[in-house]
């Protein structure tokens, strides 16, 4: 027992500390916890490490269901409703296209059989939830909206159309006199129980959460056993566990209640944990000699996922949802794969199913040449389809308050330099109503001053609808081109200041804001620019698709 501990803790820890220098080289972590744990029983000494397929399956599986629920948790009701449909598009219809064209290759290029390739192909055909949130978060950039939003939410959504897949095929495969209206009541089945199981018991977790009264480290180990048993009770009901426990987290945050900062930042451990220990056992369980042995071809499957399959699947999804051309070719090259493939590969494994080595071992390839493409290159990628968000944001810290008839947040900003802030004495600024500060601080020390400066730390209690206004107010200055416009102008009021014609069909009392939501159709980002007759409208600030602010320039002609 102290020898298998001692391998673990020591693995484990030195995942984590290699991760810290990954950062620096632009190397995801979670390729650092796959490299330690597939090489760990190359080493000397380290051969008697062995776990099991049932154990592997077991360990994936609820790593998922945790960082599935991670994932719920942080996901707004508003911004669901902002991306839903175009990552339900990508998660249901994208799978199967994606799926469909890896197969096709991987028949050819492997030499299998139809049902085998698109075994592959399913087995590859999802974007993986765990290296989608973990590299987000941990990258330092910060998409806009739609595109930050729409990849977390079809990463939350495609593990059940891949499961179905793999799971389908395997079926098929075992037994081809197999009816398809049996693949089709297995998928309405997943999919039905799923969604019905992850909206009732998820708003019975919810309803729980906020009544029963603990200390506060508890609440995230109660919203974590909650949502195992959640996941749990709809696999053995035949849905999709991974649906289900997302769409929990989703009902849980939503509510607000004991979901504050300091339980998310628990949930992040342990999703953390969950991914580091899934990542390790999977790469103990591979033959590295195996990953050798299927190079070649492995490595021309990887290129038709990442160069076509992949971004064809994305164009031919979203188009319809008119998406930017540059935000496609971005969402189209940051399709990454992670645990879920390797996981998925497992089931022929343990199915029986002939070539399931080689399905394995090229799946796992294909899992490490995407994290180190894609994942090392989304700074890159985002830089060159400018889709970073226009302003970065200025809250360093928040907590959410209890009670006061609202939501109400603790917060801490860095003023940035010539932000709005700075231009008049701070008993002069228009403060957003409901908004208190608590204190200012210079250069490591508490300040009384009637001037703020870039720089300074400024503490303060504000209703949550206040955020995005206070976040105007502490962060960058428009270009000096430009001009800040409220959201609330008419286009009468562009027509009267600048001279600029209201297009035709609208009245002139329409807002800024809902002419820019409904021209951008319900998903306004940070960053989107507008044409009006000769100004330049960019949307500065928006939550949800709702635009809160734009700048204004003379369009160059």
């Amino acid at each position: 027992m102290n020898y298998a501990l001692l391998i673990a803790g020591t693995l484990l820890f030195a995942a984590i500390a290699l991760s810290a220098f990954s950062h620096r080289i632009g190397v995801p972590s979670l390729l650092v916890f796959l490299a330690v744990g597939l090489f760990a029983t190359e080493l000397p000494g380290l051969q008697v490490v062995k776990v099991g397929l049932d154990t592997a399956v077991l360990v994936g599986n609820l790593a998922l269901a945790v960082i599935l629920l991670d994932g719920g948790l942080r996901t707004r009701f508003a911004t669901f409703r902002m991306a839903a449909r175009p990552a339900l598009t990508l998660a249901t219809v994208g799978v199967v296209l994606t799926a469909s064209i890896v197969g096709v290759a991987g028949a050819a290029l492997l030499g299998l059989d139809w049902r085998h390739g698109l075994l592959l192909g399913a087995i590859v055909g999802s974007t993986d939830a765990a290296a989608v949130f973990a590299l987000l978060g941990s990258s330092g950039v910060r998409l806009n909206e739609r595109v930050e939003s729409t990849l977390e939410v079809e990463s939350g959504l495609n593990d059940p159309m891949a499961v179905f897949l793999t799971l389908g095929l395997i079926a098929l495969i075992q037994a081809p006199e197999q009816k398809n209206y049996d693949l089709l009541r297995m998928f309405v089945q997943q999919m039905g129980v799923g969604v019905l199981g992850g909206a009732l018991l998820g708003h019975l977790l919810s309803l729980a959460v906020a009544r029963v009264r603990l200390h506060e480290s508890l609440y995230a180990l109660l919203i974590q056993s909650g949502g195992l048993v959640i996941f749990s009770l709809v696999n053995l009901f035949g849905g999709s566990g991974f649906l289900a426990i997302y769409l929990a987290g989703m009902l849980v945050a939503s509510r607000r209640s004991h979901v504050g900062e300091d339980v998310l930042r628990v949930s992040d451990g342990f999703a953390w944990l969950a991914q580091a220990g899934m990542f390790l056992v999977l790469g103990i369980i591979t033959d590295a000699r195996g990953l050798l042995g299927v190079v070649g071809p492995a490595l021309l499957v990887a290129g038709v996922l990442m160069f076509v399959a992949r971004p064809v699947a994305v164009a031919l999804c979203l188009l319809p949802f008119r998406f930017p051309a540059r935000e496609i070719a971005f969402i189209g090259w940051i399709g990454l794969r992670g645990a879920v493939p390797i996981v998925l590969g497992l089931f022929p494994l343990l199915a029986g199913v002939s070539q399931a080595p080689l399905l394995f071992h090229v799946a796992f390839f294909i899992v490490l040449l995407s994290l180190l493409l894609q994942g090392s290159s989304l700074p890159l990628a985002a830089r060159l389809s400018s889709v970073i968000a226009w302003r970065p944001r200025a809250a360093i810290a928040t907590a959410s308050l209890e009670g006061g008839g609202g939501g109400r947040e603790v917060l801490q900003f860095v003023v940035a330099d010539r932000a709005p802030a700075t231009r008049r004495p701070c008993n002069e600024l228009a403060w957003p109503d409901g908004v208190r500060v608590i204190d200012i601080e210079r250069d490591g020390s508490l300040v009384e001053t009637t001037a703020l400066r870039g720089g300074d730390v400024v503490a303060l209690v504000a209703p949550t609808v206040q955020v995005g206004a206070l976040e105007e107010m502490f962060g960058p200055a428009p270009a000096e081109s430009e001009m800040t416009l409220d959201a609330a102008a008419t286009l009468g009021d562009l027509e009267d200041y600048y001279g600029v014609g209201v297009p035709a069909g609208w009245p002139r009392e329409t807002t800024i804001g809902r002419y820019a939501e409904l021209l951008l159709r319900g998903r306004a980002a940070s960053g989107d620019i507008i044409l009006l007759g000769g100004l330049r409208l960019r949307v500065r600030e928006s939550n949800a698709g709702c635009v809160r602010s734009l700048s204004m320039q003379f369009a160059r002609h």
